[in-house]
Parts: structure tokens; sequence; C-alpha cells
């Protein structure tokens, strides 16, 4: 173990020969660390935490009880090559969360960005990149290979399928189930989850200036609006596009994806 001589570390804590301890990290009873496990300064295990594999926690991050962050992705294809898990810094990871590292199948990383927040029972997959300040409320379940954008709130016990793709400052309502890629400001909710308008308070809270919000909602009701097929309505867009969040919108469709678009319901 390389560890600062700063860091407190309860008597009953396994350290296992090669992790790294950084300055002032906290590390306490009966938390288990592994081998190729490095912790940044100031992250703090509170108890009973099992933190695997070639696992990166950044600085300042808090993570509570019985949260298993680096241990084998459930993949039944995984078989033991070696992939990581990087979070970053000032995360909190509540009690019982689980968040699994890459495959080789899909890159053999897991991304975890800034200043997130993942309550009690969430869950991240394998092969998952997830951005700044994104909050999972308690038993949020994303699956293998999705990707999230910045500040983004999922509401309690929603999930989103694999290979989705969760556009910035998108919201995602309660018990949601996400089978299709939702756009920047995008607001889903339902089971299966459908596009219910823009997540306004998300952009306002962000600073979005009133021009812009104006002009994404214009965006929204074109492409939606049923007269066009929605990607060629977003190429039309686009060509004529000067806001850059309408553009970022109309990017993230036309993007290459494995999955359809979450759309707003028919009825």
């Amino acid at each position: 173990m390389t560890s600062n001589s700063s860091a407190k570390v309860h008597p009953s804590a396994v350290l296992e020969d090669g992790c790294s301890v950084g300055s002032d990290v906290k590390i306490g009873p009966f938390c288990h660390v592994g081998s190729d496990v490095v912790l940044k300064d100031g992250v703090e295990l509170l108890a009973q935490v099992s933190v695997q594999g070639h696992t990166t926690v950044g600085k300042g991050t808090r993570i509570f009880p019985f949260a298993s962050v680096g241990n084998e992705p459930q993949d039944l294809k995984f078989s033991g090559e070696k992939t990581t898990l990087d979070i970053g810094e000032n995360c909190i990871i509540r009690e019982g969360v689980t968040i699994n590292p890459g495959t080789a199948g899909g890159g053999s990383q897991t991304r975890i960005g800034n200043n997130c927040a993942f309550l009690a029972n969430s869950h991240v997959a394998h092969d998952c990149v997830v951005g700044n300040h994104v909050i999972f409320s308690n038993n949020v379940m994303l699956a293998g290979h999705c990707v999230v954008g910045d500040h983004v709130i999922f509401g309690g016990g929603s999930a989103a399928h694999q290979f989705c793709r969760i556009g910035h400052h998108a919201f995602i309502g309660g018990l949601a189930g996400v089978e299709g890629d939702v756009i920047p400001f995008g607001m889903a909710i339902g089971n299966r989850a459908n596009l219910a308008g823009l997540n306004l308070i998300g952009m306002k809270r962000s600073g979005v200036a009133r021009d812009s919000i104006h002009a994404v909602r214009n965006t929204y009701k074109a492409l939606f609006s049923g007269e066009t097929v929605v990607l060629e309505a977003a190429k039309e867009l686009g060509a004529a596009a000067t806001d850059p969040h309408v553009i970022d919108m109309v990017e993230f469709i036309t993007a290459s994806a494995d999955r359809a678009l979450c759309t707003p319901s028919s009825e």
C-alpha cells in the first residue's frame, strides 16, 4: 500500500498491498480496498465499503456503507480481463450503490464525471459514461454502454436500456423505463418512456438565456409536429440553426446511435 501519513484508516479495514491512498483520506470500519485501487486526496469511505478492480476514485468523493464499487461487471462475457472504472471528484455514492468497471467488448472503461450524486441502491453498469453534475435518485438502474450527459436528473426507480444516450440537462421521471435516446433538455416519463416536453426548469437553473429557451422550444415543436420525419426535420433545422443549444440538439438527433429516439406519445 502507498499511503500518505495524513490518511486515517480504521484498524478493521483491509487495504491490500499495491493500493494507493492520498492525503486526508478516511477509511472507516470494515472497508475493503483492492490492490489496484487509487483513492485520491480527501476521499472518504464511511464503513463497510468495497472498492475493487482497477478503480480510481477522485478527490473529495464520499462513499457510504455497503456500496460496491469496481467489482466484476454483471456481464456473462466478462472473463477477468483488465478493465477500469474512473470516478470523478466530489461525488456522493450512497448506501448500496453498485458501479461496475468496463468490459473488453465495450471499450474496457466505465467513467463517472465530477460532482455526481448516486442515491441509495442505484446502479451503473459496465462501459457507461456519465457526465458531470448528474443525479441518480434512489433505485435508478443504468444498463451497460449508456452515455449520460451533464446535469441529467433521474427520478426514483427509473431505468435506461443498454446503449441508450441521455442528452445533457434531460430529466427522467420517476419509474420511467427509457428504451430510446433522450434529446438534450428532454423530459421523459412513463413506462415505456415518451418525451413529455422540455426540462425548462433545468434550463433556467443552468442559466440558459431566454432567447435560447425560446429557440429550443420552437425547435422541439418543429421536430415533433408530426408533419415531417424527425431525422429529416433535424437536418433541415440544423442547416439554418445559429443558436448553440439548437445546434447541439439537432446534432444529437442526427448522430449515429444504437437505439431509436425517444419521442412524444402518439396518443
